[in-house]
């Protein structure tokens, strides 16, 4: 579930350094639920910007978020008032980003290139820590490198393919529909004058007919692809797979077949299970196997710096139009619960951002 938001900051300093007391009544949206596996509804809730208790049941949502900095702690450095900044909030923060103030720490902001609107700051943050992470730190991304992006025409995998082609890879992407088949032929690199298209090769799995692994290694000349970008696996036999998407995933046996001699296969499965005969394909190949879990940035105070410096690259990027997201029209406020209700039923193919 993803919420974005565009709003106005307090920035709070290192060691307890803090904004100024702000005693004005805000209206922020947060999810409930109940209890566990349950579906979570979506309220507003009234409170002071200085209480940082939240009731149980009550999560914060649209954690990506951007704006204007308001005031400062005694301790801030990296900042002052009207500086524009962008960022994520940290899984542990009890702040919604759908209000209209917040309070965040320094250290998980950056500076807003000027070029770069809000709407595009805020909708690009994740996806574009998510690629990095896959693409940079998850395996070695470079020119002569061939990589496979499924769902390539989603929010995350637009960004994953504009990073992998800048980088100079090659790149093949799978299609869940004939208008994601035409967007993904359309993407061309954000120089004037060149035709070529980012995508190499788009494999339309929307009749389930097409063979990926095959199609990958007709377009390797057999020898497979070195970085595979995963949306999700079948992990089971097609009648015990209930939704009409999970048909259109691949098998892992598909992705372990089309993975080539030492390669790296990023998975966003998270109870993605391997049998000994699949573990024993991927030694045979030398390849590996990681979790695509972007939040790993923020659970050690070690990582902060390459964090940060990923943040402004994005940015950089954003501003240079090497990254040109999948966005949504600005939702007012008003309409977030709606906006939050459609996203969590998977049924957002753009990202969805709140204006204030």
């Amino acid at each position: 579930m993803v919420g974005l938001g565009a709003v106005p900051v307090l920035a709070g300093g290192r060691r307890g350094g803090s904004a100024a007391e702000v005693t004005v009544t805000m209206r922020a949206l947060y999810g409930q639920q109940n209890s566990p596996g349950e579906e979570i509804t979506f309220v507003f809730q009234e409170r002071l910007l200085s209480e940082i208790k939240l009731e149980k049941e009550l999560l914060p949502v649209g954690r990506e978020i951007s704006g204007v900095v308001l005031e400062v702690g005694r301790k801030v450095t990296f900042f002052q008032p009207d500086d524009e900044v962008v960022g994520i909030l940290p899984l542990d923060s009890e702040e919604s980003g759908l209000c209209e103030v917040i309070l965040v720490h320094e250290h998980y902001l950056v500076r807003k290139p000027e070029k770069v609107c809000w709407v595009e700051a805020a909708g690009t943050v994740r996806d574009g820590v998510r690629a990095y992470t896959a693409l940079h730190y998850l395996s070695q991304v470079s020119p002569g490198k061939t990589v496979l992006v499924m769902d390539g025409a989603s929010p995350f995998g637009t960004i994953a393919i504009q990073l992998a082609q800048h980088r100079g890879a090659k790149v093949i992407s799978t299609a869940y529909s004939l208008e994601d088949k035409q967007y993904l032929e359309r993407l061309r690199p954000p120089v004037e004058g060149i035709r070529q298209p980012l995508v190499a090769r788009v494999i339309d799995v929307s009749n389930g007919k097409i063979d990926v692994a095959e199609s990958c290694l007709e377009e390797t000349g057999g020898l497979g692809v070195d970085i595979v970008l995963d949306a999700g696996v079948k992990l089971y036999s097609a009648e015990d797979e209930s939704t009409s998407k999970s048909q259109l995933l691949p098998h892992k046996h598909d992705i372990i077949t089309l993975l080539g001699v030492g390669g790296h296969w990023i998975t966003t499965e998270k109870n993605l299970q391997l049998d000994p005969p699949d573990s024993h394909s991927l030694f045979l190949k030398g390849a590996t196997v990681s979790f695509l879990n972007d939040e790993i940035w923020n659970l050690s105070n070690v990582q902060q710096g390459k964090y940060l410096s990923i943040l402004e690259d994005i940015m950089k990027k954003l501003s240079s139009s090497i990254f040109r997201p999948q966005l949504d029209e600005p939702i007012p406020l008003y309409e977030a619960k709606v906006s939050m209700e459609i996203v969590q039923k998977n049924q957002a193919r753009k990202r969805q951002v709140i204006q204030f």
